[in-house]
């Protein structure tokens, strides 16, 4: 039998451990649990043929080789995704059996010169072929491993014919998950795509994740302008009409260490929370809270943890990581899960 020897807050692989792999690999994913993460969190986005593979964005000009390969140049177009008009190419224009061919490359290889070095050299991935990775690693570990599962623009696929609840619940029969189970962690930017996860009864934790500015997609499609911001549902009572919905929100760093906490009127009623405030108002609420993501380049870290000027250089990730931890958050999803099972580990100790 498995044994859950994790401790709070679970460490997770953001797209794996694409500080040293490049992301959404299975390279990427393999050495994640190596370095001591309990769960892993891959991007679903869906294929013509309606197969689910791991990529950052359905725009995969910056993740993939596509761009240098011939037989494709004639696929780069421009698709409106959210509002937003994006050029390349996308992966519901490509069959799985396309993509398969497709190299993976990591999306922030400037700054990880490291990581970049294996461009080029591992393939594109499925869905089914993580679940089938969790289940290796977890039988040779000894102990459950989780799966963290990020739908991408669930409304815009909709409109394509590709639900993403649907395709999913495929992929978790296909792969012997039946409908899902406590390994199973769910998150997504559009609340109406995780009450339809609810609503077909897939078991696992729901999370609703909250973007720094703006409003989600799906609102917007439903109430133009008068759609709800993501800064409303971080308030006390946006939390507390989160609860019986979903299970958790999760957050960006910015709420809780620099940006958006410093903002003015931050303080005012309403407002959105930040902080320890925010951590203890969702937990207040019956909710688990989540932030992402805990990187430790100069570029990623709040301003009084940077050392140097040299953006690619480390920081005092440490001082940073384990300041969050510190505040009782339930997850948290790190680039290097190495770092991050330090940072849990400093803070679990300084508290004993």
């Amino acid at each position: 039998m498995l044994s859950d020897t994790a401790s709070r807050p679970l460490v997770i692989g953001h797209r794996g451990a694409p500080g040293y792999r490049p992301e959404h690999t299975r390279s990427a994913y393999e050495l994640a649990f190596a370095l001591g993460a309990d769960a892993v969190e891959p991007d679903l986005v869906a294929t013509r043929d309606g197969v689910l593979v791991l990529r950052h964005e359905n725009e995969i000009s910056g993740t993939t080789d596509v761009a240098r390969r011939p037989e494709f140049v004639g696929r780069r177009t421009t698709r409106e995704v959210d509002g937003r008009a994006l050029t390349g190419w996308f992966t519901e224009d490509f069959t799985w059996a396309e993509l398969s061919t497709l190299r993976a490359r990591e999306r922030l290889g400037r700054v990880r010169q490291a990581s970049a070095s294996f461009d080029d050299r591992y393939p594109v991935i499925r869905l089914r072929d993580l679940f089938e990775l969790i289940d290796a690693a977890a039988d040779e570990r000894g102990r459950v491993l989780r799966m963290v599962a990020e739908f991408k623009h669930a409304a815009y696929f909709d409109e394509l014919g590709l639900p993403l609840d649907e395709l999913f619940v495929a992929e978790l029969d296909a792969a012997g998950w039946g409908r899902g189970d406590d390994r199973l962690i769910m998150e997504a930017f559009e609340p109406t795509l995780l009450e339809r996860l609810g609503a077909r009864g897939i078991r696992g934790k729901r999370v609703f994740l909250i973007e720094a500015t703006g409003a989600p997609w799906d609102l917007v499609l439903a109430d133009g302008h008068g759609a709800r911001s993501y800064d409303s549902f971080v308030t006390e009572q946006g939390l507390l009409g989160l609860t019986g919905r979903f299970d958790g929100v999760s957050v960006g760093k910015p709420r809780l260490v620099g940006g958006t906490q410093t903002r003015r009127g931050a303080d005012a009623p309403g407002a959105p929370l930040t902080g320890a405030e925010l951590v203890d108002a969702a937990h207040a609420a019956g909710l688990e809270i989540f932030t992402w993501t805990l990187r430790p380049e100069n570029r990623f870290l709040a301003g009084g943890y940077r050392r140097g000027t040299v953006r690619a250089a480390f920081g005092d990730w440490l001082g940073e990581f384990t300041h969050i931890v510190d505040m009782g958050v339930d997850g948290i999803f790190v680039d290097h899960p190495d770092l991050g099972v330090v940072a849990r580990d400093w803070s679990l100790g300084r508290a004993g």
